[in-house]
């Protein structure tokens, strides 16, 4: 039972990861490209390495011998993993997973072209002349993003023919590793989008957590609530496409799989579009630590890292997340402060302080959690975590 695990990727997602692992009698070794990131202040042991730099990697991997792999960022030179598989180490959830996944290219491809589920239409570009004659084949409005990157980073919505320069240069910005593409696909006008949170195992079925709803910005998301309100046959047919591409990939771990909702009304049978999938835990999913299930999803993702087989997935409570970000004017580098106003601890409610040793423009800091009874409007909920957040002050 007592493994050595190595994160690649240590912030606020693999903090949690790791309090959950070691509550198992794990040891684990943090692994980021800063010194002092959140994972590495309550992990075993901890690295600094470029993750894009192969032979750093390999250096990571031969000097600790893990026994398991867990990625948790994009910037990870993923096909790497084939030969540590081969080496014996279990890499969550597969290797062919976390490689293809890391790109938006390969996940994509694998959803619409081989798996045949819904997505947006869409079209990749290497290049600005690319991006434009993309753009002129799945129409204006449309959605830019990286074919490497997290949290919104690089990520936009072309308006106008003068919008693709601007696109195209904010995408590089945001491109995390050496790859200079990024997909455009055509602007979906859906009524709501969903992370639903999928569980794979090795010894047991898939299950899913109750649907999350959010709302982003900057390609962000800002507050999450669980569950989202939705008609029955909606949640079973993204519940099909979770399971259909989580299959395809293998493995097992807790994914993020993302859907719009298109035309969800009584008077039409609306419309389910895949959009993006993650082999981890979600930002979204950080609703989860406000006791919304008989287990967080990182309770989860450690189960099934661990081959401890989870028979259920139980909804205990409503909830709802609201995170608290550093300013559009911080200086990247600085030192931050959070300070909790002495009226921040209301009923019903938590939070989170990250401790990550620096901010940069919008860097997620901390969270707010919110949570009551099943009966609850969890817009109610979202507007208390709200709330909490605000009394979250960062200097």
């Amino acid at each position: 039972m007592h493994k050595k695990v190595l994160l690649l990727g240590s912030g606020e997602l693999g903090k949690e990861v790791v309090i959950a692992l070691q509550r198992y009698g794990q040891t684990v070794v943090a692994v980021d490209s800063y010194a002092g990131a959140p994972a590495m202040q309550v992990a075993d042991d901890c690295e600094v390495i470029n993750m894009l730099d192969g032979e750093a990697l390999d250096g990571v991997v031969a000097k600790h011998q893990p026994d398991i792999i867990v990625p948790e960022v994009e910037s990870i030179r993923t096909e790497r993993f084939y030969a540590y598989e081969e080496q014996g180490i279990h890499v969550v959830p597969s290797a062919r997973a976390a490689n293809f996944t890391m790109n938006r290219k390969a996940i994509r491809d694998l959803a619409a072209a081989e798996l045949k589920l819904k997505t947006a239409p869409y079209r990749y570009a290497a290049s600005y002349d690319e991006l434009a004659e993309g753009v002129n084949a799945v129409g204006i409005p449309c959605v830019v993003k990286p074919l490497m990157s997290s949290s919104g980073k690089g990520q936009s919505v072309i308006r106008s023919e003068e919008d693709i320069k601007t696109a195209w240069d904010y995408a590089m910005s945001g491109s995390r590793g050496d790859l200079a593409e990024v997909i455009v696909e055509s602007f979906i006008d859906f009524d709501y989008e969903i992370t639903l949170l999928t569980l794979t195992q090795q010894r047991g079925p898939t299950l899913f957590c109750p649907p999350i709803g959010h709302r982003q910005e900057r390609g962000d998301y800002q507050e999450s609530w669980q569950p989202m309100p939705m008609a029955p046959h909606l949640l079973e047919e993204a519940q099909r496409m979770a399971k259909s591409v989580t299959t395809s990939l293998g493995g097992a771990g807790i994914w993020g799989v993302e859907f719009f909702i298109q035309n969800a009304t009584e008077d039409s049978e609306g419309s389910v579009y895949f959009s993006e999938l993650s082999p981890r835990p979600h930002d979204t999913g950080m609703v989860t630590l406000a006791g919304t299930q008989n287990f967080s999803e990182f309770e989860l993702h450690a189960r099934a890292v661990l081959n401890i087989p989870v028979l259920s997935i139980e909804h205990l409570r409503n909830g709802a997340s609201a995170v608290v970000l550093a300013s559009e004017g911080a200086m990247a580098g600085d030192s931050p402060v959070v300070h909790v106003d002495s009226d921040a601890v209301l009923p019903d409610t938590d939070f989170r302080i990250f401790g990550k040793p620096s901010v940069r423009p919008f860097r997620r800091m901390a969270v707010g959690l919110a949570h009551g009874p099943l009966d609850t409007d969890v817009r109610a909920l979202v507007v208390r975590a709200q709330e909490v957040a605000r009394k979250l002050r960062l200097e």
